[in-house]
């Protein structure tokens, strides 16, 4: 029978990062609440959860990559916005954020979750947001508990 590695989702004793894009805090303030509220109820004590506020959503691998470095966190998670109608530049933004996240995760090792919210208006975005399509907030922090979990039992496996 072969051998099946997987993440489970008990949180307890995890240590984990949320950073948070300022910009269109109208939607990312309800993600961040999302995640810790989805963080606590999988058992990850408030005590081991680090909220970082950014800028923008440009900003989220530079202090990811920070985040990671210390070697503190099990799992980070970046939370943030981009919306067309908002920004001129909204293909570079969404892309930065995207592959910086991305390649955070690659260069350390420590799970980089994306959270980022890519959507053409506001009204897309309040929905993805705790409206009526969930809350990718809450996704985002459950993708982080089963993915540190995963990779802690690759490495003892």
């Amino acid at each position: 029978m072969p051998k099946e590695l997987s993440g489970d989702m008990n949180g307890q004793g995890l240590r984990v990062a949320v950073v948070v894009a300022r910009f269109n805090e109208l939607v990312t303030r309800p993600l961040l609440d999302g995640a810790v509220g989805t963080l606590s109820r999988y058992g990850v004590s408030d005590n081991d959860i680090s909220i970082v506020w950014v800028p923008g959503a440009f900003e989220l691998p530079v202090a990811a990559k920070n985040l990671a470095d210390t070697g503190r966190y099990d799992s980070i998670i970046c939370l943030g916005a981009v919306i067309r109608g908002e920004t001129g530049h909204y293909d570079m933004v969404a892309g930065h954020a995207a592959r910086g996240i991305g390649q955070v995760g690659v260069d350390t090792g420590v799970p980089t979750i994306f959270g980022v919210l890519t959507t053409e208006n506001m009204e897309q975005a309040l929905n993805r947001a705790g409206g009526k399509s969930g809350n990718l907030g809450s996704n985002a922090a459950a993708a982080a508990i089963e993915t540190a979990r995963l990779v802690q039992a690759i490495n003892t496996g």
